[in-house]
């Protein structure tokens, strides 16, 4: 639980991105004194830092006053700040208690439910489907997270919603202790972010500390087709519900046969009335449905199954995750910048049902590029390799495809795929990396890509 010592004390909250900016405002409005630092000084930053102080936080910007961290009564850490960088490490041989925002939100919304999704992809989409189906059944939700809302934003808020669907980083649960979700969806697992962790074991240890409160009241929904994530369920206590997008008999189940969802022993939807590209998406579809039907015993009617499966043929991609962001001259340009890792781009390259240009780039993050190799064969008719990964990425997949190293500009690179793509083709913007080298980040290069794309050939 989080600490009651903040109430007495100084609070230093690290990192004044979203997260960092809700928590300060959160615990001001509960009263606490608040000092918040971020080593960065970009206009930005320097402007959240000037509207905190003007609700009474001490914000500082380019830096961080370790002393004064070091006699805090508690610290709340923005996900994006490194477990090892100085502040967290001042606090921590401190005594200071170190918490994420995650934790100090969830302290504040003690009566509302949450279904908390992780993994290493899928799961804002799993995510935005989970806050999509529990309106559908007429709930008043909210989605937040990591999948751009803060949880302290929603904890700032007079009224608190009866439910929050709520995508967990590893990075957040790292310092949640406190999480115990109504259910927890675990979507899958492989190497990430080996940027920041020393190898994948650590990785992994943070997303197992999903199930650290689990009891055998506990609902979990966990990929069935995904060895490390069942294996790493199966260890906790409470209730374990399976789904499979690949036909695993399971609790739920695409029946490929008859081209059909299956939950729960029942029909819930033909394939063909999801509108989602890909066959990844029909194992989002199907973990989103049980987890809200694992939620509430109340949600497994026969008048809640009908809703449920209305909502999911009234479902859209999300932004920047297979999103079609124009369609000219017979070429599809498809936004799929979320992809920032070679396990999310594999999943958006092998969604594509025509001849590809993919555009693969950006600061690389730890992995080989070589299990790309198959479905860009199947697949793409050109690879254009930008970034600070071009390197890499060519001499894994040498041979595999065309593959062009372009260096200069993002436009430069969206300009020769114009010119390689022909009527009946698509343009994916697939990078498996991430994308600090030359954006903000992945949404900023998604919303460049889109702009560029409709500069090209036209508006979707």
């Amino acid at each position: 639980m989080t600490p009651d010592s903040w109430r007495h004390g100084e609070v230093a909250v690290i990192g004044l991105a979203r997260s960092g900016d809700a928590a300060s405002r959160l615990l001001r409005a509960r009263h606490a004194t608040v000092y918040a630092s971020d080593s960065e000084k970009t206009p930005e930053v320097e402007s959240i830092a000037t509207a905190l102080r003007t609700s009474g936080v001490d914000a500082q910007v380019g830096g961080h006053d370790l002393a004064r961290i070091a006699r805090a009564s508690m610290l709340v850490a923005s996900p994006g700040i490194s477990p090892d960088a100085p502040p967290i490490m001042a606090a921590r041989r401190a005594g200071v208690p170190v918490i994420s925002e995650l934790e100090l939100a969830l302290s504040m919304l003690p009566d509302t439910r949450y279904v908390a999704v992780t993994g290493t992809n899928g799961k804002s989409t799993v995510t935005s489907i989970v806050g999509h189906l529990l309106r559908s059944l007429g709930h008043d939700v909210v989605v937040a997270g990591n999948i751009g809302t803060p949880l302290s934003q929603i904890a700032l808020q007079a009224n608190h919603p009866a439910w929050v669907a709520l995508e967990v980083s590893s990075y957040q649960l790292h310092d949640t202790p406190s999480i115990a979700p109504a259910v927890g969806v675990l979507t899958n697992l492989s190497p990430d972010h080996l940027d920041r962790y020393a190898d994948v074991e650590s990785y992994y240890r943070d997303k197992s500390l999903l199930f650290s409160n689990a009891t055998s009241a506990s609902n979990w929904v966990v990929n069935a087709d995904d060895s490390a994530a069942l294996e790493m369920a199966r260890a906790a206590s409470g209730n374990l519900m399976r789904f499979s997008g690949e036909g695993r008999f399971c609790d739920a189940f695409y029946d490929r046969q008859h081209g059909t969802l299956i939950v729960l022993d029942e029909p819930l939807l033909p394939r063909a009335e999801l509108p989602l590209l890909g066959d990844h998406n029909v194992g989002n579809a199907l973990a989103a449905a049980l987890a809200v039907m694992s939620a509430d015993a109340a949600h497994t009617s026969i008048n809640a199954r009908k809703r449920i499966a209305a909502g999911l043929r009234t479902m859209t991609p999300l932004a920047h995750r297979l999103e079609t962001v124009a369609d000219s001259g017979g070429v599809l340009w498809v936004n799929d910048s979320k992809a920032t890792n070679v396990a999310a781009a594999k999943v958006g390259i092998s969604a594509m049902t025509r001849p590809t240009v993919l555009l693969l780039g950006g600061r690389h993050a730890g992995e080989p590029y070589t299990d790309l190799a198959e479905p860009i064969r199947k697949r793409c008719k050109a690879v254009l390799v930008f970034g600070e990964s071009a390197d890499l990425i060519q001499q894994d997949l040498v041979g595999v495809a065309p593959i062009l190293r372009l260096g200069g500009q993002f436009a430069d690179v969206v300009a020769r795929a114009r010119e390689l793509a022909v009527p009946g083709d698509c343009v994916l913007l697939s990078p498996a990396c991430k994308s600090f080298d030359m954006f903000t980040n992945y949404e900023d290069r998604g919303r460049t890509f889109a702009r560029l794309a409709q500069e090209a050939g036209g508006r979707a």
